[in-house]
């Protein structure tokens, strides 16, 4: 991916802190399993997922570095393999950084 944006022009930032921790991402897996569904299929995070992933990481990151990566004019995307925004941990990223910095966010869906 990093390769199709370099050749099309596009930064791309990479913010680690964000990431969710093995023990997380093991946490929403198992909720996935019990539903019966896969990364790119499942509708909502786990609610435990998002609790924790709020309380451990995005309570304690500065999204300021974050915002000052997003171009001065123009438009910044946060990519998800997940097909619902409310489906993956950038939605609740997305969420504090309009409820925090004002910012619009748009979530792009495919028809």
């Amino acid at each position: 991916m990093q390769a199709a944006l370099d050749q099309a022009r596009i930064d791309y930032r990479h913010h680690r802190e964000l990431a969710p921790t093995t023990e997380l991402r093991q946490l929403q897996y198992a909720e996935d399993d019990r539903q019966g569904v896969g990364k790119r299929t499942r509708r909502a995070l786990a609610t435990d997922y998002t609790r924790r992933y709020t309380a451990e990481i995005l309570s304690h990151a500065d999204l300021a570095p974050v915002l000052a990566d997003f171009p001065s004019s123009g438009y910044a995307a946060l990519l998800c393999v997940e097909r619902d925004p409310e489906a993956c941990h950038r939605s609740l990223i997305t969420q504090r950084l309009v409820e925090r910095f004002g910012i619009a966010a748009e979530h792009l869906l495919p028809r």
